[in-house]
């Protein structure tokens, strides 16, 4: 096995970066003290994940007697950003993992249960147990599901096994993709990373784990023993054009090759020969270590509701949202926050935290009787870690434009060590004060 303890930082250098992180932290914690509305509208929130929990911790502070029932049955409560890091060995699994009721503030409704029915008509909830609620207002914030059945000869008892990685499917499973990674780091032979064809949770995901385990490989002294793809699914590597450009200069640098517009169907995990849908047909390729990310839609209970696009992401099911706004554009007590909002951006927990702020903003003045001006501009940003130590802060917007929130600090197309800092500490700290409604 690879010896991370000499990648650390130092005593020393960890202080430097905990102050560091303090300060940028703190640079958002900030809320600006407001009167509250009265009010005793029932509010309905599915998901306790980033946005269900940051937005319930915000109306707690805006809305004075509203009844605040938030649905979830996870127990647990996944800091999602740190699975990249679990899977390259430089965090436990415990990183990621708190208690979900440890993040609500008081006198809200938790049901650990998960919704089964929406009927938007009549403005009810059904929960699994069969318990029925209405609603005034209803948020939409379950996340996404990861649809692994649709990866032929793929199931998830297999990661950690005979090169199967999947860091995607949770704490566990990120460690475990951290087992079969350290194999190929100490044996080589040809690594493939993959992405799907759908939107997706933090699209830089896939392009971290395949940096990272080139980093390690190289660390490890076996770069010449090992060869690397990254199969694409369209003909780019990112999908703002000068961020895509910029990963395939560092590609060409590392010898990490991509195939572009393969897109992962099938694996034989006995025979380690993985099967891709290309516009020339079916084509196999050999593998020694595969990364899995299957395609990803939102949850059944959202496509099944009536409440998704019917002419866009129709194989996925995204709630029909207008994009600045995030109110359904049909049912105007609806709002949907997170990976299932039907938005061309924002599926970061980046996003959320600007996303939460806008649904706040319009829930409580169309309480009020009111209306804001409050719009979500597709900001979504991603600390895209380019080897151990280094990563490129990118944050961008609806139109592709670079909006760097430290012009003149951190450059987005470099490979600094702040921006590592701000993925590796900072970002933890700044997401944890985001769940209390205080970022």
């Amino acid at each position: 096995m690879t010896d991370l303890k000499q990648f650390s930082p130092t005593r020393r250098g960890f202080l430097g970066l905990a102050a560091g992180a303090a300060a940028l932290s703190a640079a958002g914690a900030a809320t600006e003290a407001r009167a509250m509305v009265a009010t005793r509208a029932h509010i309905v929130i599915l998901g306790a994940g980033a946005a269900g929990t940051a937005l319930a911790n915000r109306l707690v502070q805006r809305l004075d007697g509203a009844r605040i029932t938030l649905i979830d049955g996870r127990k647990d409560h996944w800091y999602q950003p740190g699975f990249s890091l679990i899977a390259a060995g430089l965090k436990p699994p415990s990183y990621s993992v708190s208690r979900t009721a440890d993040w609500l503030p008081k006198g809200l409704e938790l049901k650990v249960d998960y919704a089964a029915a929406i009927d938007p008509e009549a403005k009810t909830v059904a929960l699994q147990s069969g318990e029925n609620l209405s609603y005034d207002y209803l948020i939409l914030a379950p996340g996404l599901v990861l649809d692994h059945d649709a990866i032929e000869g793929f199931s998830l008892d297999m990661v950690g096994k005979e090169g199967i990685g999947a860091l995607y499917a949770g704490p566990e499973y990120a460690a475990r993709t951290w087992e079969a990674a350290s194999r190929f780091i100490e044996a080589g032979g040809h690594g493939v990373f993959t992405r799907p064809a759908t939107e997706m949770k933090c699209a830089g995901a896939p392009l971290k784990h395949t940096f990272l385990i080139d980093d390690l490989i190289r660390k490890a002294g076996n770069r010449g023993k090992a060869e690397i793809t990254y199969a694409s699914n369209n003909a780019s590597l990112f999908g703002v054009p000068i961020v895509s450009e910029k990963v395939r200069m560092l590609f060409q640098d590392r010898a990490i090759a991509p195939s572009y517009s393969h897109v992962l169907k099938a694996i034989d995990p006995g025979k380690k020969l993985a099967t891709f849908d290309t516009p020339e047909g079916a084509q196999e390729m050999a593998y020694d270590y595969i990364h899995v990310i299957p395609p990803q839609r939102a949850p059944a209970v959202i496509r099944e509701s009536g409440l998704s696009w019917a002419d866009q992401w129709v194989d996925q099911g995204w709630a029909e949202v207008d994009r600045h706004t995030l109110r359904h554009r049909r049912y105007d007590t609806i709002f949907a926050v997170g990976d299932v909002a039907g938005v061309p951006k924002g599926k970061t927990a980046a996003s959320v935290k600007w996303q939460v702020p806008v649904v706040e903003e319009h829930l409580v003045a169309q309480i009020a009787g009111d209306t804001t001006d409050a719009a979500y501009h597709g900001y979504t940003s991603c600390p895209m870690i380019t080897r151990v130590g280094r990563a490129m802060l990118v944050e961008f917007d609806y139109n592709d434009n670079l909006v760097p929130s430290f012009p003149g600090i951190i450059a987005p197309l470099e490979e600094l060590w702040i921006s590592w800092l701000m993925k590796e500490v900072a970002l933890k700290a700044t997401y944890n004060a985001m769940l209390r409604g205080k970022a």
